[in-house]
């Protein structure tokens, strides 16, 4: 059994985290010991490593509730697992997509930018106007107001 510092070594995730993901029902509700000590077996360390993984690869805490779900039942189909992983892929191909428009927009604005005065900076005027832009960068594909 594991106190809850050492499972939060283990698994790198910080002690208010794992109080958290038992807040939420992501882990069980820790054994205690007699001193009322949080008390965790191998398979919360498991669980808590399969959380921090999944959210190292940017998958929501709905997301990782369903695939927990899943996992409980090992004997069903892995679809429901394969729509998930491909919904994350879908959207981490879109936030590449904005950050390569980001990217080409500062790289824009810095090889434009004349070393002079403010009152001339090419930075400044198209952080000013984002009509100037030449890739819309917003994440939804629309200057914020």
């Amino acid at each position: 059994m594991l106190t809850i510092g050492k499972l939060g070594a283990a698994a790198r995730v910080k002690v208010p985290t794992i109080r958290y993901y038992e807040q939420i029902g992501l882990l069980l509700e820790a054994e205690r010991s007699a001193g009322n000590q949080r008390l965790y077996s191998r398979a919360a360390l498991d669980r808590l490593a399969f959380i921090r993984h999944a959210r190292d690869l940017g998958f929501s805490l709905e997301a990782i509730r369903d695939l927990l779900s899943l996992s409980d039942d090992p004997d069903q189909s892995c679809a429901g697992a394969d729509a998930i992983a491909r919904a994350q892929l879908a959207e981490v191909e879109t936030r590449l997509a904005r950050l390569g428009a980001l990217k080409a927009e500062l790289e824009r604005m810095v090889v434009q930018c004349a070393g002079g005065r403010i009152a001339n900076c090419r930075v400044i005027e198209v952080l000013g106007d984002h009509s100037l832009c030449t890739t819309d960068h917003h994440p939804e594909g629309k200057a914020t107001p």
